[in-house]
Formats: structure tokens, C-alpha cells, sequence
């Protein structure tokens, strides 16, 4: 049979773009189908605008700590407006630097909505982004699922008063009381964002401690970052109903307790973006909260079908989607065997203020396969000793004992995340704490920790299974 294409991938975010460049760089027939935002959730909803706040809700804490270094210089008063039509104006960049991307490498590129007829044939339907493109149908010899996910609201009596982070970005005005549901990565930097420019921040999460899966000795020192921010968090509790009152509304928590707002913001997960991609049409087979299942080559349960990125549910992060794609157009058009990503030692980051990044194994998983030796330091860095600020730097080495390899590094502080990149490849290159040791670190700087931790803080026996 012959096909429109060799490859047909759905979805123009990072991983189908980078799958679809790739693919064509080796000399495959590619097509792309977008519905709604050229470079995907990351550039548009996520990552990018994400971060670009960040960096603007840091700048009123810049304007006192240089009272302490001599300036005489006064806070201002923040123009929500004026950043959100900043942030729209690199977005729009961004969104033309993609789409000119994929035509420079000879993709074709189609702007609508991807519905299956069957394993090798979508029908393409238009969308808001291009309402006068004419329907049409088009077929591949493979066809690659991209995505992505959306965010999931919690089911309970009034969920629809509640926003996403979808709908966060595009807030005419900055709320003045938030309550924010949730304290995964999406709950702890939009609180951070808000309370950085002027919001009172609720955050309500169901544990004992922020950001679930992350080291504890992390999440404990993140705790404490969040109280120092100026965040009131609210412990062990659920939401039940939110009503509307007047122009506020009230969250009631399981405890009886009611938190009145601007805004509620749920931050309770993503699932897989999959509706209305017509999947009865085919034999591909959804597990879990919709996960498209796929095996070790990205292959769905229907041959010749495949899946990256955030809507397999695996690991939902940017680079992480973009390695998959890129190893994915390589097997598939590649002349030579495709790279070889180390999965495993992913690293991560949450853009707090200060922002946390990880890597490799946190103290409980490491002490699952056998004895572990910690490493452990807390300081004020130096920029805070003139400055005043109540903020500390927490840095961790998880050692295995037996091989002295380091498994896990994790830092919460100023920088943190610009640090583990360059130690992920440590990790990953299976350095030892000798190696670590031998190191000469680069003085005065917070960085330079990481190889002066020279005294073991505590021994962590092998885990009982």
C-alpha cells in the first residue's frame, strides 16, 4: 500500500517535534497535527511561561536583600497585566520559531483536530487555531501518538469555580488570596509565583509533607522554605465542596474548616490527553488514569502505532519526551543503533524560591537495595548573611556502602537546578564518593559543598523488605 507518509505524528509538543525533525532528517515522509498550541503544553502552558513567572515573582525579594548591600533602593508595585503580556509575546516567539522548524526541515504541517479511522488513517478536523482549514484525510505507514496531558480537577460539589494551570496564565488580574490544592510540582511553584508578587497563599494537600516521592530530608527542608515564603499550609486535609460567595469563594476542608478566596487553583494532577483521538478504532490498549500502554520500544498494542511523552504516563517531563521521540525516529529511520538514554537517572527540578532539584535515588530507595551512607549540610548562603533573610541551602550525598558509588544527589537552594545538571552526569557515570572527594571545588561558592562534605552524618541501614 502506499501512504501519504512514512510517519504521521499527533501532537507538535516538545516530543513529536523533536521525533518529527529527527524522522526527517533521515529522510522520511513527516507530517505533524496540531490542534492547538505549536510547541506544546511545555512552551505555552507549562515549563516556559511557568518559569518566566518565577524569575518575575523573585524580583520584589531582590529589592529588599539589597538594602543590606548598601542600596538605598524601594519596593515598586507589580503590573500583573504588563507580565502576562510579556510572557504572550515570548510564547507568540516561541510558537513561530516551532512551526518554522518543522517547515525548514520539509514537514508537512496540518492544524486541526486527529481522530483515528484505523491504524494507519486520521481524519483531520479543524480547530479554534484554524477554523477555515477544510477536513481531510490522510494516511501513514506509522503513526506516532504525542499528546500529551491536561490537568484533572477533583471531584467534588463546585469543582468548576476552580481553575487549572491552564486557565493561570491567562488571568486578567492577580488574585489577592489564593487557595492552592495540591503539592506535587505544580502546586508549589504557581504558590510560590503568587506569593512572591503580593497573593495570600493557602496551601491544602492531603500529607504530612509537600511534594510526595521526593527525599525527605527535601521535603522537610521545603516545609520550611514555604513558611519562610510566607505560605500558610493546611496538613492532612481533603477539600469537600467549594460555593461561591458573592464575588469570593469557600473551600471547605474535611476538617471543618473553610478558607474564603479570590481564587482556588487545583493543582491535582494531569491525566493523558487521549478523548477525542478516536482510540475504539483501533486495538490500543489504556491502562490506569488513561495511560496509553507501550512497551519497551514505544510500540502501542496496535502495531505500528507508537507513544511518547506525557500521555504514556511514564516519566511526565520535557526532556524526558524529547529523548523518547528522538529515540524513537532513530529506530525507526536511523541508520545507525539509537542512543541509549539513562532513564533511570533523570534529574528534576521544582522551581520554588529557593527551587529544589534531585537526582538518582532518594535515602529510602537506596537503602531498599542495601546500606547507605549520608552526607548531609544546611547553611545560609552568603548572599543572606548581608541580606538578612531567613533562607538556607540543604545539600545531600546518598552513598551506597558497599561500592561508595553516589546514587542520589538532592539540593534545595538558590541555583540548585543549575547545579544538578552538570552532577546528574556524575550519577550517571556511576562517580564514587572518593571521586566526589578528589574534586576541587570552586570557592566562595554554595556548589563547591558538594565536594567538601567530607564527615559521614549518618549510616542508613539495608531497608527490610
Amino acid at each position: 500500500m502506499t501512504y501519504d507518509f512514512d510517519l504521521l505524528v499527533i501532537g507538535a509538543g516538545s516530543g513529536g517535534v523533536r521525533c518529527a525533525r529527527i524522522a526527517a532528517g533521515h529522510g522520511a515522509r513527516v507530517g505533524v497535527v496540531e490542534s492547538r498550541h505549536w510547541g506544546g503544553t511545555c512552551v505555552n502552558l507549562g515549563c516556559v511561561p511557568k518559569k518566566l513567572m518565577v524569575m518575575a515573582s523573585d524580583y520584589a525579594d531582590m529589592v529588599e536583600d539589597s538594602h543590606g548591600f548598601g542600596w538605598s533602593t524601594t519596593p515598586g508595585t507589580h503590573s500583573w497585566p504588563t507580565l502576562i503580556a510579556a510572557k504572550d509575546r515570548e510564547i507568540t516567539r516561541l510558537n513561530g520559531i516551532y512551526v518554522s522548524m518543522l517547515e525548514k526541515a520539509g514537514i508537512t504541517l496540518f492544524t486541526g483536530h486527529a481522530q483515528f479511522v484505523d491504524g494507519h488513517t486520521l481524519r483531520i478536523t479543524p480547530s479554534p487555531l484554524a477554523p477555515t482549514e477544510q477536513p481531510r484525510t490522510v494516511t501513514a505507514k506509522r503513526i506516532v501518538i504525542a499528546t500529551g496531558s491536561t490537568p484533572s480537577k477533583l471531584d467534588i460539589p463546585g469543582a468548576e469555580l476552580a481553575i487549572t494551570s491552564d486557565e493561570a496564565f491567562a488571568l486578567p488580574e492577580r488574585p489577592q488570596r489564593v487557595v492552592m490544592i495540591g503539592s506535587g510540582y505544580i502546586g508549589i511553584e504557581f504558590a510560590g509565583i503568587f506569593a512572591g508578587l503580593g497573593s495570600k497563599v493557602d496551601l491544602v494537600y492531603r500529607r504530612d509533607l509537600p511534594l510526595r516521592g521526593f527525599d525527605e530530608d527535601m521535603r522537610t527542608a521545603l516545609a520550611d522554605a514555604i513558611d519562610a515564603r510566607g505560605i500558610t499550609q493546611h496538613h492532612h486535609a481533603n477539600p469537600t465542596q467549594i460555593v461561591q460567595d458573592g464575588q469570593a469563594l469557600v473551600l471547605t476542608l474535611d476538617n471543618g474548616q473553610t478558607l474564603t478566596a479570590d481564587c482556588i487553583f487545583m493543582a491535582t494532577g494531569r491525566h493523558p490527553k487521549i478523548d477525542s483521538l478516536g482510540l475504539g478504532n483501533t486495538s490500543i490498549t489504556t491502562v490506569d488514569n488513561g495511560r496509553i500502554q507501550v512497551d519497551a520500544n514505544s510500540e502501542t498494542t496496535h502495531p505500528g502505532i507508537y507513544a511518547i511523552g506525557d500521555v504514556t504516563d511514564r516519566i511526565n517531563l520535557t526532556p524526558v519526551a524529547i529523548a523518547e521521540g528522538h529515540n524513537l525516529a532513530d529506530r525507526l529511520f536511523g541508520k545507525a543503533p539509537p542512543r541509549q538514554w539513562c532513564y533511570a537517572t533523570t534529574p528534576k527540578a521544582v522551581f520554588f524560591s529557593p527551587p529544589v532539584a534531585t537526582v538518582g535515588l532518594t535515602e529510602d530507595e537506596a537503602a531498599q537495595n542495601g546500606a547507605v551512607d549520608i552526607y548531609l549540610t544546611r547553611f545560609t548562603p552568603m548572599r543572606y548573611t548581608l541580606a538578612g533573610r531567613v533562607r538556607k541551602t540543604v545539600m545531600k550525598l546518598v552513598v551506597d556502602q558497599q561500592s561508595q558509588k553516589v546514587v542520589g544527589v538532592h539540593i534545595l537552594g538558590d541555583e540548585a537546578p543549575e547545579m544538578l545538571q552538570a552532577v546528574a552526569i556524575a550519577v550517571t557515570a556511576g562517580l564514587t564518593k572518593a571521586d566526589f572527594d578528589r574534586t576541587i571545588g570552586i570557592h566562595p561558592t554554595s556548589a563547591e559543598e558538594l565536594v567538601t562534605m567530607r564527615t559521614r552524618t549518618r549510616e542508613t541501614p539495608k531497608a527490610d523488605k
